[in-house]
């Protein structure tokens, strides 16, 4: 993809994806984290440290190239994204839940991400760091204004205007939508040539990574005893990433399109995958309804 125009159209979908974002959410969202203490630390707990550990034994297990590797890391350091509100929404998730971790994992993400991505490139390809290729904080702050700033924007739209954020969210929503597709499209086609490589050499990780998300998500919030809605909503938050901001940092801060390619990958894989599990919820969530309730022993 064209450098210049990269540096143009991906902060720009960030900004608009984001916006979308502030125009649902209220100050009440960020009070939900201490009136639902147990499932956000368990979200967040396992979206900053479990799921790095995870993808990164999956790049060693399937001995991904270092470029490789290092993208799909910086895949799972990246929160989640947008998309998470959609399916929790389809699926008959906590919504307000998925905003609220979006937005304050969006926040820690600032320090979260270059630890990540450091540790990455120091170690699949220590060259690449002795050289000084790294993602630098201040680099990542600038990165992260596209994203909070806009939030913040919508979000004092709607405290202001509430009528009219309502009028927006929808147009803004296909807005993001069409941005987002035209973005991983456009990198997809800039390295089209290697496409079925990549996909060959990345498409299992992304696919792995994207299942052990969901699993891990919906899984471990109810082992310890959180709701179906909010286990639900933290399935879609830690498995949907935001792969937009994987590619934006990779393109722009890093000037790299071959560390992007995780992330485009991880796109086109994870909307379906993620469709099929949240049915698979469903079902499983309806057939548990329409079963017998077992009969009590007389004795």
């Amino acid at each position: 993809m064209n450098s210049g125009i990269t540096q143009i159209l991906l902060p720009a979908a960030l900004a608009v994806v984001m916006a979308g974002l502030g125009l649902t959410l209220t100050v009440a969202d960020f009070r939900r984290v201490v009136r639902h203490p147990k499932v956000v630390t368990v979200a967040l707990l396992l979206q900053l440290v479990a799921l790095p550990a995870v993808c990164f034994g999956i790049t060693l297990a399937l001995d991904l190239s270092p470029v490789l590797g290092t993208g799909m890391m910086l895949l799972a350091a990246s929160p989640g994204g947008t998309v998470a509100n959609v399916f929790s929404h389809l699926f008959h998730g906590d919504v307000a839940l998925n905003v609220t971790l979006t937005a304050v994992n969006s926040v820690l993400a600032v320090v979260t991400v270059p630890l990540v991505v450091n540790f990455s490139l120091g170690y699949f390809d220590p060259d690449l760091g002795a050289d000084g290729v790294t993602l630098q904080f201040g680099k990542v702050v600038e990165v992260f204004a596209v994203v909070l700033v806009p939030v913040a924007l919508g979000m004092l739209l709607r405290r202001a205007r509430p009528a009219l954020a309502e009028r927006l969210d929808r147009p803004v929503r296909l807005v993001s939508t069409v941005v987002l597709a035209l973005v991983v499209l456009g990198a997809v086609f800039s390295e089209r040539a290697h496409l079925g490589g990549y996909f060959a050499s990345v498409g299992l990780a992304a696919l792995l990574f994207c299942l052990v998300s969901l699993s891990v998500g919906f899984w471990v919030p109810r082992a310890v005893g959180v709701r179906h809605r909010q286990a639900v909503a933290a399935a879609f938050e830690i498995g949907a990433h935001n792969a937009t901001l994987a590619m934006t940092l990779a393109m722009t801060t890093l000037d790299s399109v071959r560390l992007a390619i995780p992330a485009a990958v991880y796109a086109m894989i994870m909307i379906p995958v993620t469709a099929a599990f949240g049915w698979a919820l469903t079902a499983r969530r309806r057939g548990l309804a329409a079963s017998p309730a077992p009969a009590q022993n007389p004795n």
